[in-house]
């Protein structure tokens, strides 16, 4: 509930269905260059000083970050200190897929029909014989 929403509520007695914007997080991402540029500055900063927490505070980070992107940078991998980015696939490449599974899909029941109709085909000849 919001702010404004509990004012309503004071006002009119009524609770409004507006959604609070804040209430979806996101996860955030960093560039590399950004990334590279903190920990450049944190490592200029004498360790255990409270510089280092101010500079966390500062950007709103964590100490994991800092782990976590000093290992990968520690590593020799300047890639690793990129996003992960997932492997996209465009709209209509989704779409290709989706109607291949699916024409297999109706291949497999024509062959299954086809069968059938067969089946029944030879029953009913059997049976005018007798």
């Amino acid at each position: 509930m919001t702010i404004t929403s509990t004012d309503e509520v004071a006002d009119t007695g009524r609770v409004t269905d507006t959604p609070d914007p804040g209430a979806r997080a996101r996860r955030r991402s960093f560039t590399a260059e950004y990334k590279a540029r903190i920990l450049d500055e944190y490592d200029t900063l004498p360790p255990g000083s409270a510089e280092r927490g101010g500079l966390l505070r500062r950007e709103g980070l964590y100490s994991s970050h800092i782990a976590e992107w000093s290992k990968a940078r520690n590593a020799g991998a300047r890639d690793g200190l990129t996003p992960k980015t997932r492997t996209g696939r465009s709209p209509e490449q989704i779409e290709l897929d989706k109607l291949r599974r699916r024409n297999q899909q109706l291949e497999a029941e024509l062959e299954r029909t086809k069968t059938a109709l067969e089946i029944t085909g030879k029953v009913h000849a059997l049976l005018e014989q007798l």
